[in-house]
C-alpha cells in the first residue's frame, strides 16, 4: 500500500517540526515529509487539510484483559479502541489470567495481537513468578518472547531483598523494571487520605504510601544501577523525590495518568465508582504538582491506565468497585486539553503521547528505536490524523471498548481522529 498524506499540519515533537507537508508512506515506512519522492504513485491520497497528521501514539500503560477477563475486555474490543484513539503502539502489564510469567504466554499474546493487524503491543513480563512476589522468572527468555521490561504490576514487593536482586540481574543485562510505588500496607485504602475520605468514611491510603516506596526503589537504584520506569505518581511529594533523583542523575523515568492529571478526590462526590482508581485521586496540589512535572520534563509521559471493567463490578458500593476505567480512546483529547489549560503547547501535549514514551522503551524496541514516535524518512509509518479544532463529547454508546466506564463521561474533549496509520496500513477511519 503506497498512501499519500496531502496538505496536512505535520507536527513531530522528537524534531520541534510544524509545517504544512505533505507525507508519503509506502511499504510500511515514511518514505517523504514534505515532498514525496519521484515517480510515486499512491494507492490512495488521504486529504489531511486543517487536519493535524502526528506520530502514532504510544501508551505506556494499557490493560487488553485478555486471557482471563474476557468479561471486561476482549482483544478484539480493547485494540479497536486503541486505534480509535490514535494508539498505534501499547504497553500492557502482566497481571493477566494467567500471568504473563512464561515465554509461551507472552508468544501466544502476541500472536492474538498480530493476527488483528491494529496496534502493536508490547507486554511487560511479570518481575516474580505468579507476581507473588517470591522468585524471580526467567528474564532473558521473556525478554526472547517480547517483553520489553518486567513488572509486579498492581501487586506490590513486600520482600525488599527480592526487589533487590531482581534489580541487580536486570541491570546486569540491561532489562528495564517497571514498578508502581506503593508501599504494600499502607496503601490498601480505597481513596486518597484526606477530608473527603474521613467524611465520607471511606479508608484512606496517605502520601506516604508512594514516598516510602520511592525511597526504597530510589535507593535500590543508587545501590545496583537498574534502569527503572516508575508508573503513575499520583502525589506532589513523588515528583519531587523523582525531580531529585533525575537531577542527581539515576536511570528513572516515570508516567502520570489521565485521571490524575486531570482529576482531584473532590471528583468522588457522592461515593461515584466511576472514580475509584488505582492509584487513588489525591487533593488539588497533588494534580497541580503533576502538571507541572509532566509540562517541565519531570513526568516523562501521560499514560492512559486503560483498565476496562464490567458493568457487575463497577456498579457496587465505592469501597467495593472494581478500580480502573477505560482511557484509550481518551488519551488524545485530554492530553489535548492538558495542553490547552496548562499553556505548554501542542508540541509537548503530543510529545508525551509520541517521542518521549518512545524514549522509555528505548532499546527495547528493538529495530524501532531508531524512528518510534517520530515522523522521519526512513520511518517507520506509524500515523495518527487528527482534527484538533474539533470537538467530541464522551459517551458509553460512542465508546469501542467493551468496558463503558469512565470518569470522563459527559465531558467535550478535544481532538477527534480521522485516520490511524500503523505500519503504512489504515487502522482506523472516521466514518462520521
Amino acid at each position: 500500500m503506497k498512501i499519500l498524506i496531502r496538505n496536512g499540519r505535520v507536527i513531530d515533537p522528537a524534531r520541534n517540526f510544524d509545517e504544512i507537508r505533505d507525507v508519503a508512506l509506502a511499504a510500511g515506512r515514511i518514505i517523504g515529509v514534505g515532498q514525496a519522492p519521484e515517480g510515486f504513485s499512491p494507492n490512495r491520497t488521504i486529504d489531511a487539510r486543517g487536519c493535524i497528521v502526528a506520530p502514532g501514539l504510544i501508551d505506556l500503560a494499557a490493560r487488553l484483559r485478555e486471557p482471563g477477563h474476557e468479561h471486561e475486555g476482549m482483544l478484539e474490543s480493547e485494540m479497536a479502541a486503541a486505534v480509535a484513539g490514535g494508539v498505534t503502539s501499547l504497553v500492557c502489564p502482566p497481571d493477566t489470567e494467567p500471568v504473563l510469567d512464561e515465554p509461551g504466554l507472552v508468544d501466544m499474546l502476541k500472536f492474538r495481537a498480530e493476527k488483528l493487524h491494529q496496534a502493536r503491543v508490547y507486554p511487560l513480563g511479570a518481575l516474580t513468578r505468579n507476581l507473588a512476589g517470591e522468585v524471580l522468572t526467567e528474564m532473558a527468555e521473556l525478554t526472547e518472547s517480547g517483553c520489553v521490561g518486567f513488572s509486579q504490576a498492581e501487586v506490590p514487593l513486600l520482600n525488599t531483598q527480592v526487589l533487590q536482586r531482581a534489580l541487580q540481574y536486570a541491570s546486569t543485562f540491561g532489562y528495564a523494571v517497571w514498578l508502581r510505588p506503593q508501599e504494600i500496607h499502607l496503601g490498601k485504602g480505597v481513596a486518597a487520605s484526606g477530608p473527603l475520605a474521613t467524611r465520607l468514611g471511606l479508608s484512606g491510603v496517605p502520601v506516604a504510601a508512594e514516598t516510602i516506596a520511592l525511597h526504597t526503589i530510589l535507593e535500590l537504584v543508587r545501590a545496583t544501577g537498574a534502569r527503572v520506569h516508575l508508573c503513575r505518581l499520583s502525589s506532589a511529594a513523588g515528583v519531587a523525590l523523582v525531580r531529585q533523583a533525575k537531577e542527581e542523575g539515576l536511570g528513572v523515568t516515570c508516567d502520570v495518568s489521565i485521571n490524575s492529571l486531570h482529576l482531584t478526590d473532590v471528583d468522588i462526590g457522592y461515593f461515584d465508582s466511576r472514580m475509584r482508581l488505582n492509584p487513588p485521586l489525591r487533593q488539588q496540589r497533588d494534580r497541580d504538582a503533576l502538571r507541572e512535572g509532566l509540562a517541565d520534563g519531570t513526568i516523562d509521559a501521560l499514560v492512559s491506565d486503560h483498565t476496562p471493567v464490567d458493568e457487575d463490578a463497577k456498579t457496587l458500593p465505592f469501597a467495593e468497585a472494581e478500580p480502573g476505567a477505560t482511557g484509550l480512546e481518551l488519551l488524545l483529547g485530554l492530553a489535548l486539553r492538558w495542553g490547552q489549560e496548562s499553556g505548554v503547547g501542542l508540541m509537548r501535549a503530543l510529545g508525551v503521547l509520541t517521542h518521549e514514551p518512545a524514549r522509555v522503551l528505548g532499546s527495547a524496541l528493538g529495530t524501532l528505536q531508531a524512528s518510534a514516535g517520530q515522523l522521519v524518512d526512513g520511518g517507520i509509518a506509524d500515523v495518527c490524523i487528527f482534527d484538533a479544532s474539533a470537538e467530541w463529547t464522551v459517551t458509553p454508546e460512542r465508546l469501542r471498548s467493551q468496558g463503558r466506564h469512565t470518569p470522563f463521561a459527559g465531558h467535550a474533549l478535544p481532538g477527534v481522529v480521522r485516520y490511524t496509520i500503523v505500519g503504512g496500513q489504515v487502522a482506523f477511519e472516521a466514518r462520521e
